[in-house]
């Protein structure tokens, strides 16, 4: 308990920060955002109607201090502002209408990648030296030093332009209505394969390199030279006391790539026109839409907060050392 307390403590302590820092940065920022943007209406509306578009979107001079408290009540109130590039749209809906598709594409593309790179590392580890363990390393880091935007255009080019195998844009066929069905779930298990693809088998490496090299670490343990002299059987010996302690710091980066999931392969999402929150980010930033940007990068905070807070807990679970100050009793 005292473990997890501590540990919601941080979190709490964090997303304070996050929140503040999140507030703080865009009035630090040289410039005048909404100067930047009622410039362009200049001379096309009269002062009237300019007070009431400064009204909709938010913007005061009233002191600090209370922008701060009515910032954090319009967060928690989920009152996030308008898009200043999609006005009159709330930026809340733009989150809620690009988040599950960037969800969907990079979280299923990463679930994928460290299954994948965590099973064959385990795999390739107990058969050293053989052909698996000479070459995957190698082609998956080689395929990884690739700029990953450079993959989906070549991807985009072959598969997409040359080929026509699959769509070059959007995440679904034209002309379908969003609904729970095989037609349109096919259609978009289609339009993302390709985005998908580039998002596994650039992180693949990682994943595939770094159990690998945990698990041969282990494998010269003591406990697991014992148990192998015991005659414990090859599949217990691979799974129960290798594995099990060799996949712990690959947790750490389970939780680093879960809090990313949220901001998506951006340049991915840009090559393809994919819908994500990647793709609104780079609009939101190309347009000056500060509201956008300052609720996407607060969205992708709260995201890695979350995520290092879930593994933490399991970390914990998994291994006894990190609840009890490094020691087991």
């Amino acid at each position: 308990m005292p473990f997890i307390l501590k540990r919601l403590g941080f979190f709490v302590l964090s997303l304070w920060a996050a929140i503040t820092i999140n507030f703080i940065l865009p009035r630090m920022m040289p410039g005048n955002p909404a100067d930047i943007m009622f410039a362009k209406f200049k001379g096309q509306l009269d002062p009237a109607s300019m007070e009431a578009m400064k009204k909709a979107f938010g913007l005061t001079d009233k002191p600090i201090i209370i922008q701060y408290f009515e910032y954090l009540k319009g967060l928690f109130t989920g009152q996030w502002g308008l898009s200043f590039g999609n006005y009159p749209t709330p930026v809340i809906d733009i989150i809620k209408s690009s988040l599950p598709w960037t969800i969907g594409l990079v979280g299923l593309a990463t679930i994928l990648a460290v299954f994948i790179g965590t099973s064959v590392g385990i795999y390739i580890s107990w058969k050293r030296q053989g052909l698996l363990d000479n070459t995957l390393p190698i082609l998956t880091m080689g395929i990884q030093a690739l700029p990953y935007f450079w993959v989906a255009l070549l991807f985009l080019f072959i598969f997409g332009f040359k080929l026509n195998w699959f769509p070059m844009n959007h995440g679904y066929d034209d002309g379908l209505v969003p609904g729970f069905n095989w037609t349109f779930i096919s259609s978009v298990i289609f339009h993302g394969f390709l985005p998908g693809l580039t998002i596994l088998l650039g992180s693949l490496s990682g994943w595939l390199v770094g159990m690998r090299n945990n698990m041969i670490n282990t494998l010269g343990e003591d406990y697991v030279v014992f148990a192998e002299a015991k005659g414990v059987s090859t599949s217990r010996l691979m799974f129960t006391y290798a594995a099990r302690n060799a996949i712990l710091p690959q947790l750490t980066s389970f939780a680093i790539a879960i809090g990313n999931v949220v901001s998506g392969s951006i340049l991915t999402e840009q090559v393809f026109s994919y819908p994500g929150i990647g793709g609104q980010l780079t609009n939101g930033v190309l347009q000056e839409d500060y509201p956008l940007i300052q609720a996407s990068f607060l969205l992708i905070a709260v995201a890695v907060l979350v995520a290092n807070l879930v593994v933490d807990l399991l970390y914990s679970r998994l291994d006894p050392r990190v609840r009890t100050g490094g020691t087991v009793k």
